[in-house]
């Protein structure tokens, strides 16, 4: 009994110590960049582009990598949910749960989910060579659309295993044919789906290694798909490695754009799934 006693209280006290440091390491990270960025964050980096000399201290801002990261992540989240939507429902409605090809599918996105990010950008920069395109905003759709597939399918997938069979088998049972009863699964499952899009959404926003060579980077907000495209991942990254000290805050600065970007993204996620729920038949 005190050996029963004595174990519930240890991995108690070790799940409240995980959960303390995942906790306090959420707010050290946040507070510093809040601590650092805030002093450099003003009204012109929000709405002004660099300057001549922005890099090494000169006036600017980042309107034209908050343009460029919500661009790029924006499109290649769409392009992600129109090829990962027909995939999992596929393998969850048309295929049964044995089906040694949904089995494939799942094991080859669950190696590509583990794949790092610099490997779907030289793969990007190959694709984009052979099809002769330059560093531009739709090289980087392209590479980052790559890039968050797998989170996406991997994400809807796990949200619609959750659906009961039951359900699915009484649609069919009432004359229903397998693509209207993909559209009750949908109805269930849309919070989760919405998550899947957030996930992808803050995947794409915030990485970098994917577009540093496909992507490109430009002071200038881009115009077209042709034209390069600015990332706030890239521009805190060249600001982070300047040695004046002001600019160096202002890469703090853009870290907490970048952070604030996400929270509002979370916040809208959140309020639209609870919004869904309600809705669910």
């Amino acid at each position: 009994m005190k050996k029963r006693k004595f174990e519930e209280q240890f991995f108690k006290a070790l799940m409240i110590l995980s959960t303390s440091l995942i906790v306090g390491s959420f707010f050290l990270i946040v507070g510093t960049v809040v601590n650092k960025g805030l002093p450099a964050l003003d009204w012109d980096m929000i709405t002004r582009t660099p300057d001549g000399g922005f890099y090494i201290g000169k006036e600017g801002g980042v309107l034209n990598a908050i343009i460029g990261s919500l661009y790029i992540a924006g499109g290649s989240s769409l392009l992600a949910l129109l090829v990962s939507m027909p995939i999992v429902i596929y393998i969850n409605i048309y295929l049964k749960k044995s089906s040694w090809l949904g089995s494939i599918t799942r094991l080859s996105y669950d190696v590509l989910f583990g794949i790092p990010s610099i490997v779907y950008g030289a793969f990007g920069f190959t694709i984009m060579i052979w099809l002769g395109l330059k560093a531009s905003l739709l090289g980087g759709i392209i590479t980052v659309t790559l890039l968050v597939i797998p989170i996406m399918i991997r994400t809807m997938d796990e949200v619609m295993r959750t659906v009961p069979k039951e359900l699915i088998d009484a649609s069919l049972s009432l004359g229903a044919t397998r693509l209207e009863a993909s559209k009750v699964m949908l109805r269930q499952v849309t919070p989760g789906i919405l998550t899947a899009i957030l996930l992808s959404f803050g995947r794409a926003i915030g990485d970098a290694a994917s577009v540093m060579f496909t992507a490109g980077f430009s002071d200038n907000i881009p115009t077209a798909l042709g034209s390069p495209a600015p990332t706030l991942p890239l521009a805190i990254f060249f600001q982070l490695g300047s040695p004046i000290e002001e600019v160096q805050a202002r890469a703090y600065a853009s870290a907490l754009l970048l952070t604030i970007i996400v929270l509002v993204i979370s916040i809208l996620a959140r309020i639209l799934s609870k919004r869904f729920s309600k809705n669910k038949i």
